[in-house]
């Protein structure tokens, strides 16, 4: 499987490479990284564009790790039956890397969280409901996208270490602390891009999200 593992390595970082709130900034004469907090991801597009942009930007993260995935998963689940799952996560890592760090940007692009959040989606629909109501939640009641954000991906760590212990997961029982490595890495990137974010809230300087365009608190 080491062919299959870089295979879907490269077609997720290819496929991160799509940046989308960039893409939509250029259309509009407007790099998003000159705005906001520099970031090309969902949250700084919504600041920087309004709730349109935001939306576009989000559904185009998610919708390039979805086909990265679908692809990964078209190409070897006949060969790979109890590996495929493992590949899956390989290419939503490739897709944040490539989201994160895109080599046609000085490798600055986003923090990942939304092809994260489809790497989720298209690994075990489960690992959804609980995620997805506690970032509502996170979010409706302290206005931080980043809060959110940080409590999806440690979620996701602790869902995947509890999901593979019970044998919930279609993976083969050799492959699961590789697994674990694949997921591990994906929450550590999040964290590490989310320092900044992480510093603010504990001094309490963090940026509310509004649904206004150019909106300041």
């Amino acid at each position: 499987m080491l062919v299959a593992r870089i295979i879907a390595l490269l077609i997720g970082y290819a496929f991160g490479l799509c940046e989308t709130g960039y893409i939509y900034g250029k259309i509009h004469h407007t790099d998003i990284r000159e705005h906001g907090s520099g970031n090309a991801g969902t949250t700084n597009a919504l600041r920087t564009f309004g709730v349109k942009g935001g939306l576009l930007t989000l559904l185009g993260d998610i919708l390039k790790a979805v086909a990265a995935i679908l692809i990964v998963w078209l190409l070897f689940k006949d060969r790979y039956p109890d590996g495929v799952m493992l590949l899956k996560a390989i290419t939503g890592l490739g897709t944040v890397l490539g989201h994160n760090f895109p080599f046609f940007m000085r490798f600055k692009g986003g923090k990942g969280i939304a092809c994260t959040g489809a790497t989720i989606i298209m690994l075990d629909l489960r690992f959804v409901p609980i995620l997805l109501v506690v970032f509502i939640l996170a979010v409706a009641v302290t206005k931080y996208v980043s809060l959110g954000s940080i409590i999806i991906v440690v979620g996701f760590f602790v869902e995947a270490l509890i999901f593979g212990n019970m044998g919930w997961l279609n993976i083969d029982v050799h492959l699961l602390n590789e697994f674990y490595l694949y997921v591990a890495i994906m929450m550590l990137l999040a964290l590490w891009r989310h320092k900044e974010n992480i510093k603010k809230l504990l001094n309490g300087t963090e940026r509310k999200i509004s649904f206004t365009k150019h909106e300041e608190e």
